[in-house]
């Protein structure tokens, strides 16, 4: 097993008398796409917001490439190669998919959106916004606004903004929500071609995708992981059948 790129020590986040994240440890290694997964409020969500910068533990440490990173800012997360596919609140409507990915370009190197206009032309913007847009399929669809593209074009397209940062770890939160099965399916063969590329996060409810993907999956349940291995272990475990697969008899569902 190779070094660690993530590691996750006894993160705890408490709401309240609401504890969010128990004391989560966890590592992922270089070119691992590991999944998490558990129900509703098990606090996917959360750990995720830590991960990112956008919520503060209250203890344990998060180290990215042997570096503790607990108490960086998000902005300089994003610099140092994590990568959050949307974090971005909103896509531009209006702008093309060509546009919105070079325009992650553009923020990432911390250029001001003031001068965009006669930016967008520049082709050290363009040419990894067109490359990004190839690797998740969309390079035919480089050039229709964002208005004409269909809800998986759209997921696909946050992710190529997330990619276009140059990420050394992409974390994806339910990607595949609100999708239909053709959807789906073309965005698991997507990501199927990015794994070793780039270290993957995946928090997911759709279980197909989860066991078509993932080198390992860990479950959480009331802030705790229950258990982590590959997807044959998870499936073939006692704990996690009662706890989150048996929710929908045991079988790959959405929840």
């Amino acid at each position: 097993m190779t070094e660690a790129l993530l590691e996750i020590e006894a993160l705890t986040k408490r709401f309240g008398g609401v504890v969010a994240c128990d004391g989560i440890s966890l590592a992922l290694q270089r070119g691992e796409l590991h999944a998490l997964i558990g129900p509703n409020g098990a606090g996917k969500t959360t750990l995720i917001g830590q991960l990112t910068g956008e919520i503060a533990p209250d203890g344990g440490h998060i180290r990215f490439d042997a570096r503790d990173i607990t108490a960086l800012p998000v902005y300089r997360r994003s610099q140092i190669g994590l990568a959050r596919s949307f974090q971005i609140a909103s896509l531009f409507p209006e702008f093309t998919a060509l546009d919105n990915v070079a325009l992650a370009v553009q923020a990432h190197a911390g250029h001001s959106f003031r001068f965009w206009r006669a930016a967008r032309r520049e082709p050290q913007l363009r040419e990894p916004a067109r490359a990004a847009l190839i690797r998740v399929g969309l390079a035919q669809r480089a050039d229709v606004a964002v208005t004409a593209l269909s809800h998986g074009e759209r997921r696909q397209l946050e992710i190529a903004m997330a990619l276009a940062t140059g990420p050394r770890m992409l974390l994806l939160d339910e990607p595949m929500a609100g999708m239909g099965p053709e959807e789906s399916a073309r965005l698991i063969e997507i990501l199927r071609k990015l794994k070793g590329g780039v270290t993957i996060l995946l928090i997911e409810h759709d279980m197909d995708a989860v066991f078509a993907l993932a080198d390992r999956i860990s479950v959480l349940v009331y802030g705790r992981i229950i258990a982590c291995g590959d997807p044959a272990a998870i499936r073939a475990d006692p704990v996690v059948r009662q706890a989150y697969l048996g929710e929908s008899g045991g079988g790959a569902t959405h929840g």
